[in-house]
């Protein structure tokens, strides 16, 4: 179907494209960075804009479907069958507004559009490490930005949420609304969510890039960023990650089959005062990998140089009170070379204005936290919902350290899907409130394809 054209069925008049099954253009439509699986819903409706969104929910609503939402495809937790699939890809506007610091963005909007937006007026947004991941999407799981430590939650700096709730109406939420600070941190629970305004922040350049360490140094290097990070002011923010490089042509030839541990910087401060800070993880001793510099903000995807073409993937994490030398062992003898786990492990440090109380009350618990360890691996046999084995032996290693889990670093439709994981996203008098609000605002749970919080009977 043309894009441009409107789209008439027997329930709605829309201005962007609608595919259902064994149509042209379907399997495009639904198809996003997760390949481990995709919805397969009965009716997609490509919305253009906010109207096609809630006349889409208004639909499914009177017909007794449930909704799922896909932008990108980057954190799709639990494939949709039939039912309604609005995507959001379509609607990219952003409408910045220099004085105020703010930026208004459609629910299409990547976090790359929006930090080359943002640069031409000397800011940034809050960004976390890829730039094809949904600034909406990201936000609404709390949003673990590349310089957390020094500005805290991209959740804590929304100042409205243009939001579909499940009777069709469209709401705009503001601090102390009821709903505002509950969809903020709990993942697309409560409606779907069309445009967000977000703070800006007065950040041109960065301090950062990776420091990294091959498999004889690995876990020298680990131990060494541990003690390190005690030490680091809160315009420094840091992650370390370790993985054994696999055999396969993407990768240079000289890499492959190689253990490493790559440490990442970001300081919000001056590269002379950037070089004295890293200096005790240069001290370690020789790297693969040294590109540690000052860059523009429009470089800061380069520090994390994330994966950039979509694939299959799953993941689970634990979030640590506190990283003790016995726990990063632990880990590094179930992950590294020898270990039983094969992965990716990405220890990311928290601490700083993340530890916080939100003025908002935004629904991001564990603030206590210290740590985050993020354990990637390839999806189970077969995909589907099924939860791949390393996954439980990791949180088992990781139990007398885990405080809770990050529900924005789960992927994999089994994880996602599990109520025990998802209650210890979320303090307990947390989720209570938000089980009662959804039995008030989404009874029937029609946005249920997400870290689910359930109603309240």
């Amino acid at each position: 179907m043309a894009e441009n054209a409107t789209q008439t069925t027997d329930f709605a008049v829309f201005t962007g494209p609608v595919f259902r099954p064994g149509e042209p253009g379907y399997e495009a439509e639904i198809a996003g960075f997760q390949t481990a699986y995709t919805h397969r819903p009965a009716l997609v409706v490509g919305a253009a804009h906010a109207e096609d969104v809630r006349a889409a929910v208004e639909y499914a609503a009177r017909q007794g479907l449930t909704v799922a939402v896909q932008a990108t495809g980057h954190g799709l937790s639990v494939a949709a069958e039939d039912g309604v699939l609005i995507s959001t890809a379509r609607m990219t506007d952003i409408r910045i507004d220099s004085g105020a610091r703010t930026a208004r963005v459609g629910a299409g909007v990547r976090a790359g559009a929006l930090v080359e937006a943002a640069a031409r007026f000397g800011l940034a947004p809050l960004n976390g490490s890829s730039p094809s991941v949904g600034v909406v999407g990201y936000t609404l799981g709390g949003g673990l930005g590349l310089l957390a430590r020094e500005f805290g939650y991209a959740a804590d700096h929304v100042r409205t949420i243009e939001l579909v709730t499940a009777d069709g109406r469209m709401r705009t939420l503001r601090p102390g609304d009821e709903l505002f600070g509950e969809v903020l941190g709990s993942g697309g629970n409560f409606g779907v969510v069309t445009a967000l305004e977000l703070d800006l922040v007065p950040v041109r350049t960065v301090y950062g890039g990776q420091l990294v360490f091959d498999e004889p140094l690995a876990e020298p290097a680990l131990e060494a960023w541990r003690q390190w990070t005690a030490t680091v002011p809160e315009q420094l923010t840091s992650t370390v990650t370790t993985l054994t490089y696999p055999d396969i042509p993407q990768v240079p030839e000289a890499l492959r089959g190689r253990y490493v541990a790559s440490i990442r910087v970001a300081f919000d401060g001056h590269a002379e005062e950037g070089e004295r800070l890293v200096a005790p993880l240069r001290a370690v001793g020789a790297r693969l990998r040294d590109d540690l510099r000052d860059m523009p903000y429009t470089e800061s995807h380069t520090i994390h140089s994330d994966p950039d073409h979509p694939h299959a993937y799953a993941a689970t994490n634990a979030v640590l009170g506190e990283l003790t030398g016995d726990a990063l062992a632990a880990l590094a003898a179930a992950t590294g070379p020898g270990g039983s786990i094969p992965a990716v492990v990405d220890i990311r440090h928290l601490g700083g204005a993340l530890g916080r109380p939100s003025r908002a009350g935004v629904a991001v618990d564990r603030r206590d936290a210290a740590y985050v360890v993020r354990v990637i691996t390839m999806p189970a046999p077969g995909g589907g919902a099924g939860v791949p084995a390393e996954h439980g032996a990791v949180r088992e290693v990781l139990a007398p350290w885990t405080i809770g889990h990050s529900l924005a670093f789960l992927y994999g439709a089994g994880d996602g899907a599990d109520d025990a994981q998802t209650r210890a996203g979320y303090a307990p008098d947390t989720y209570a409130r938000l089980a009662a609000l959804k039995s008030k605002y989404d009874p029937r749970n029609m946005f249920r394809f997400n870290r689910n919080i359930r109603p309240a009977a």
